[in-house]
C-alpha cells in the first residue's frame, strides 16, 4: 500500500523547507554562547555529511577527474558559505544576514543581462544594502555585514558550481560528496576555536536537530517541490526567505528590526522576486 504520509503539495513543501532552514538558524544561534559559531557549523555540516553519505553511499573510486575538478570546489564553497554565514549571524540579526546573503543569488540570476528592468532590480537591492549599512545604523556590526555579503558570494559560487556538477554527476552523489569536503573544510575551525571541547550530549542532540532542520529536511522537501513546480515559481517562493528569517528570528530569539531594516528586507525580497518574474525563460 502506498504511503501517503509525506504527500505534501509542492508549494507548502517549499514554504516548510524555508521555515525549517530558518528555525535551524535560530537553534544554531542559541548554541553560539556555549560552542561558538565555528563549532556549531562543524556539528551541523559534520552530521549532515554523515546523513547524506549513509543515504546516498557515493562510490568515490568511480568519480572521474572531470567530476573531481568541480565537486571539490562545490563542496568547499558549500562549507565556506555555511561557516561565514554563522560568523555573520553571531554578530548581526539573522533576518539582516539572510537579506545581505541573498544578494549573491540575485546577482547570479541577472548576471550578463543588459536589460533596463534587471538593472532596476539591482538598484533596489543596493538600496536595501544601503539601508542596512553600518554608517546608516550605528548598532549594526560592520564585520557581521561583511561576513554576510561574503556568505552571499560563496552562495553565488555554490549555485554556479552546482549547475555545472549537476550536468556531469548524479545529484545525490554530488551533494553527499560535496558535503564531505564541506565538513573537511569546516572541522578544523571548530577545533581551533575550542568550541567542540564544550560539546555535551545535550548540545550534540541539538546539533543533530540543527542538521536535520537546516539540511536533511529542507533538501528533501525542495527536491520534491522541484519535481512538481516550474523553476520560476520555485524561485519566487524562495525569495521569501529573508522575510521568513526575520519572522523566525523575532519569534524564537526576540530579534527586532528597525523600520529601515524591515524596509531593507522588503527591498531585497521584491528585487529577488521581481528578477525571477522578469527573467528570460
Amino acid at each position: 500500500m502506498k504511503n501517503k504520509e509525506f504527500n505534501i503539495p509542492a508549494i507548502p513543501a517549499v514554504l516548510l523547507a524555508i521555515l525549517s532552514v530558518q528555525c535551524g538558524a535560530a537553534i544554531a544561534k542559541t548554541l553560539f554562547p556555549a560552542l561558538g559559531a565555528a563549532a556549531t557549523a562543524s556539528i551541523r555540516i559534520g552530521v549532515s555529511a554523515i546523513i547524506l553519505l549513509i543515504a546516498y553511499r557515493p562510490n568515490l573510486k568511480k568519480i572521474t577527474p572531470q567530476q573531481w575538478k568541480i565537486v571539490v570546489p562545490y563542496g568547499l564553497s558549500l562549507g565556506a558559505m555555511n561557516l561565514v554565514f554563522y560568523y555573520a549571524i553571531e554578530r548581526i540579526p539573522i533576518g539582516l544576514a539572510v537579506t545581505l546573503e541573498f544578494i549573491g543569488p540575485l546577482l547570479v540570476a541577472i548576471f550578463g543581462s543588459k536589460r533596463l528592468v534587471d538593472y532596476c532590480w539591482v538598484l533596489l537591492a543596493a538600496i536595501g544594502i544601503l539601508l542596512i549599512a553600518p554608517w546608516n545604523n550605528a548598532k549594526i556590526d560592520s564585520i557581521g555585514v561583511v561576513f554576510a555579503l561574503l556568505a552571499g558570494a560563496f552562495w553565488a559560487a555554490y549555485i554556479i558550481l552546482g549547475g555545472r556538477i549537476s550536468k556531469i554527476m548524479n545529484g545525490g552523489q554530488a551533494v553527499s560528496t560535496g558535503m564531505l569536503f564541506a565538513a573537511i573544510l569546516i572541522l578544523p575551525f571548530g577545533f581551533l576555536g575550542n568550541g567542540l571541547t564544550n560539546l555535551t550530549p545535550t548540545f550534540f542532540g541539538m546539533g543533530v536537530a540543527l542538521a536535520l532542520l537546516s539540511s536533511a529536511i529542507p533538501f528533501t522537501l525542495e527536491m520534491k517541490a522541484l519535481g512538481q513546480l516550474p523553476p520560476r515559481t520555485f524561485s519566487i517562493l524562495m525569495s521569501l526567505e529573508p522575510a521568513a528569517a526575520s519572522i523566525c528570528a523575532f519569534i524564537f530569539l526576540y530579534e527586532k528590526l528597525s523600520f529601515y531594516e524591515i524596509l531593507a528586507v522588503v527591498c531585497v525580497v521584491i528585487a529577488s522576486a521581481g528578477s525571477t518574474l522578469t527573467a528570460k525563460k
